[in-house]
């Protein structure tokens, strides 16, 4: 046999070698992670619940779901373990703060001396009115008249039947 109709074979053969390779790599992370479970850790199911490791057992999880609601899972069907911020982020809506300088969304609050600033607060507690403002009867009645002109200098159209031929 010669080695351009071995070369096809070799070739599918190391393919599937690194397809089981990567696909064993990422099972033995999963172990891992839920081996690495503790109670309180917030954790997520492959069905998509979060909620709270209550006891770890053996091939089983028992997690608290709410204020009296505990449920018994398989631990392979915990989907991730997550961090507590993440956890309270995603159930509690609590953002946890690590930004200390926040940047700002415009250049000029960086380019404004504290005495502008305070003049531009105090400019802006005016009102403005960006309503249509009503015209004034004499302008209005002026209007009214020109329009009427218009129309009377303008020639009337007919149907057809001229004078002129």
């Amino acid at each position: 046999m010669s080695l351009v109709t071995l070369l096809p074979f070799i070739v599918l053969i190391g393919a599937m070698f690194l397809m089981t390779r990567s696909a064993k790599k990422k099972q033995q992370q999963a172990a891992d992670m839920r081996n690495q479970m503790q109670p309180g850790s917030g954790i997520r199911t492959i069905g998509g619940m979060y909620a709270t490791v209550k006891e770890v057992g053996e091939d089983t999880v028992l997690v608290d779901a709410g204020p009296g609601v505990e449920l018994l899972f398989a631990k392979n069907a915990i989907g991730a373990v997550l961090t507590d911020d993440e956890y309270n982020r995603i159930v509690h809506g609590i953002e946890h703060d690590l930004k200390t300088d926040v940047v700002p969304d415009d250049a000029s609050s960086l380019t404004e001396t504290d005495e502008s600033a305070d003049d531009a607060a105090a400019a802006s507690d005016d009102k403005v009115d960006l309503g249509k403002k009503d015209e004034p009867a004499d302008e209005a009645e002026q209007a009214d008249e020109a329009a009427e002109a218009k129309t009377d200098d303008a020639p009337k159209k007919t149907d057809g039947d001229s004078d002129a031929k």
